[in-house]
């Protein structure tokens, strides 16, 4: 039997995937949580627990600003650490990037077909990475032009600058020097082809590069 907890904000969204996980065999929804801190203590009291279902951008005025990026990174550090499978609507480059990095097993979209959910629920239980059609189709493009793709500090700076942040400013919440900060803009300039910071946000949006 696979344990599985759903962490959401939402509660018509958990009880949805419950309505469509609780009929399938060998499948069994043990524990739900709407924040990254009540996810955690659920985590640690919940035995056995094999695979997470994780909301991306959790109420961050209910969580103190702790999404789920938060949450998987501190699941990761439990004794015995569940799999975490990132369910979202959200498929940046960004995204993806910082899921990934925190030690998420999988992602896939929230329009993802019910029996494409449960399959990817057994393969993250198995330890196999799991990548919705579209979350594939995004990683396959950044391979295949990898001199063109931002790295993951680069997409961190884009993210700061739609945000409206100065290098000074950004360099502080990123802990790195304004030096570093104008270096990276440089090559992201050249990378976008752009040649001002406001292009830089709307190059990387129409890229589906940030959200």
């Amino acid at each position: 039997m696979i344990s599985v907890m759903l962490v959401d904000d939402h509660p018509v969204v958990r009880a949805g995937l419950r309505a469509v996980l609780d009929p399938v065999d060998g499948l069994q929804v043990v524990a739900e949580a709407g924040s990254a801190d009540e996810a955690l203590t659920l985590a640690e009291v919940t035995p056995n627990l094999d695979v997470v279902l994780m909301d991306l951008r959790l109420d961050g005025t209910v969580s103190g600003g702790r999404d789920g990026v938060y949450a998987t990174h501190r699941l990761r550090e439990l004794a015995q650490p569940p799999r975490i499978l990132m369910l979202t609507t959200y498929a940046s480059d960004a995204d993806i990037v910082r899921a990934v990095e925190a030690g998420a097993t999988g992602y896939m979209l929230k329009d993802t077909a019910p029996d494409t959910l449960v399959a990817g629920i057994r393969a993250a239980a198995a330890g196999e990475t799991v990548l919705g059609p579209a979350i594939a189709a995004r990683l396959v493009d950044r391979l295949a032009d990898p001199a063109q793709s931002l790295t993951a500090r680069e997409l961190e700076i884009v993210e700061q600058l739609a945000a409206g942040g100065s290098n000074r400013e950004i360099a502080r919440r990123l802990f790195i020097s304004e030096a570093t900060v104008k270096s990276h803009l440089v090559h992201i300039f050249d990378k976008l082809g752009v040649d001002s910071r406001t292009k830089v946000v709307a190059v990387a949006r129409e890229r589906g590069l940030i959200s």
